[in-house]
């Protein structure tokens, strides 16, 4: 009886642990362009697009951003990468008040310089 409780504990454990794998939250480059290639835009809320990657880097979504001529984007591109399920945001820089904003809806902000594969690269090794 004692075995069997313990094989159903190591179970349950080794279940929970791969949903909290597939919960890990998603990574969103803001870019100049549709490719991992492409460099990531100096303005977040400005980009034209937004690159959105998987907990583990694999590219999941190319969206082109729909606020990126509007004043004071920052709400609105934060609302839309939180009903993504993104976790961290990458740009070169957060103008205004985004990186506020960000926070405020569990969304990390990250600045990097350089190609969205890279950024990638550089948020999945300091997790």
């Amino acid at each position: 009886m004692k075995r069997l409780i313990s094989i159903a504990l190591v179970v349950l454990f080794l279940a929970s642990g791969l949903a909290f794998a597939e919960q890990k939250g998603k990574i969103c480059v803001a870019t100049k362009g549709k490719s991992s290639a492409a460099a990531v835009s100096d303005k977040a809320g400005l980009a034209p697009y937004f690159l959105i990657f998987d907990g583990k880097g694999k590219m999941a979504e190319a969206i082109e951003n729909p606020f990126k001529d509007k004043e004071g984007a920052g709400k609105s591109v934060a609302e839309l990468l939180k009903n993504k399920g993104v976790t961290i945001i990458v740009a070169e820089e957060f103008g205004g008040q985004i990186g506020e904003v960000m926070k405020g809806k569990g969304i990390k902000a990250v600045s990097f310089k350089g190609s969205a594969a890279e950024a990638v690269k550089n948020v999945l090794q300091s997790k």
